[in-house]
């Protein structure tokens, strides 16, 4: 198994597109990059902890490519806008893409440099070690496989889940 820590805007579009995704294990949604111990979503959306909404992505090599779960990554969100994902603003928003060892951060870079020819703007996401990662309250977890018919899944995830659709589908188990 391998894990990858990304934050591509809110946490809940990332969770949806990676919950049904063939060959991953598991989903956790949290928070990473900042100075705060602890924080909560409500200290979060302030942008004044530091920390970004992140997903932690289980998953597993002999039935996904590492270069498919991160080559869905940059076409699930808008990596060329700074702290930004369509309404969602702030820093707690921006990609960012955290390593673990140095091979993870080689991965990410070709990631970057492979995907940028999808984007006529430069890739701004961010790659950094990853420090500690605070998982999210558990109304958070699986966000929208619980609330589907929300406004925010409604008219949000459910543009990001056909995008990825339309380009890995043979990846998606819904």
């Amino acid at each position: 198994m391998k894990t990858f820590v990304l934050g591509g805007g809110c946490f809940w579009c990332l969770d949806a597109v990676y919950q049904m995704t063939r060959g991953v294990e598991s989903v956790v949604s949290g928070y990473s990059g900042g100075a705060l111990p602890n924080p909560s979503y409500e200290q979060i959306c302030t942008g004044m902890t530091g920390h970004a909404e992140v997903v932690s992505v289980t998953f597993d090599e002999n039935v996904i490519p590492a270069e498919t779960i991160l080559d869905m990554f940059f076409i699930q969100h808008d990596p060329t806008t700074l702290n930004r994902q369509g309404y969602d603003v702030g820093t707690q928003y921006r990609s960012v893409m955290y390593y673990r060892t140095d091979a993870e951060k080689a991965e990410f870079d070709a990631a970057i440099a492979r995907n940028q020819e999808l984007w006529a703007d430069p890739i701004v996401t961010e790659v950094s070690p990853l420090g500690t990662l605070y998982v999210a309250e558990q109304d958070h977890q699986d966000f929208y496989a619980q609330r589907p018919e929300v406004g925010y899944c409604q008219v949000i995830i459910n543009p990001k889940i056909a995008k990825v659709r339309k380009h890995y589908a043979k990846w998606l188990t819904a």
